[in-house]
């Protein structure tokens, strides 16, 4: 039976994630996008997953992707589990001790520097696409702004509290939390200060700052 994965009006990186989590369960699906940046994404995660790619650009402005299973995805054995797409971190084996370590630092509630807007939507795409990493990163230490990420009000708040229910610690600095006036709006994590931190990053396998 034909899936069809709706992701119109989604931005990066909902449309290959739905796409990714899709074709891992169906031999073929169609996934509708309207932009072109997710057409090239969902096509190199077709490469990844050994996927034949079929787009077509319809005239309402959208396009209709087919994928197609033809083999095992590239970086895994045939009969294993399928591998992630080309924009998703995967580790191999002997890298899955250092993922157990990765501890992402977030000292911003954007990502980067020059559009509010476009930091505030990066930051989302990102923290929503740490949710994909298997396994997911040991710890997340939030600092100065980054603290505002776990506020009650905050647009990754639900991501967030998925990632510690998979098992992601959530540090949050106390002495930013309290410079900030939000200590009592920290609604997942809790509260650290900078002895713990400065431990964390020391013993990492590996640190992440977008």
């Amino acid at each position: 039976m034909m899936v069809t994965v709706d992701a119109r009006g989604l931005a990066c990186p909902l449309p290959v994630i739905m796409a990714k989590k899709a074709i891992e369960t169906q031999d073929r699906i169609t996934i509708l996008v309207d932009n072109a940046m997710a057409v090239e994404n969902i096509r190199r995660l077709a490469v990844k997953t050994a996927c034949g790619f079929a787009a077509t650009e319809r005239v309402d402005g959208f396009w209709e992707i087919a994928l197609t299973r033809t083999g095992p995805p590239e970086d895994t054995p045939a009969g294993g589990p399928a591998a992630a797409g080309a924009d998703f971190p995967v580790c191999d084996v002997e890298g899955k001790k250092n993922a157990e370590h990765l501890v992402v630092v977030l000292s911003d509630n954007r990502m980067g520097r020059g559009d509010d807007i476009l930091g505030d939507l990066l930051i989302r795409g990102f923290i929503h696409t740490l949710l994909q990493l298997q396994p997911p990163p040991a710890r997340i230490v939030c600092y100065n702004a980054g603290v505002k990420l776990a506020l009650a009000d905050s647009s990754v708040l639900d991501d967030l509290r998925d990632l510690e229910k998979s098992g992601t610690e959530i540090l949050i600095c106390g002495t930013c939390a309290d410079f900030f006036g939000v200590t009592d709006r920290v609604s997942v994590g809790h509260i650290s200060n900078m002895y713990d931190i400065v431990e964390i990053l020391a013993g990492a396998g590996r640190v992440v700052r977008p």
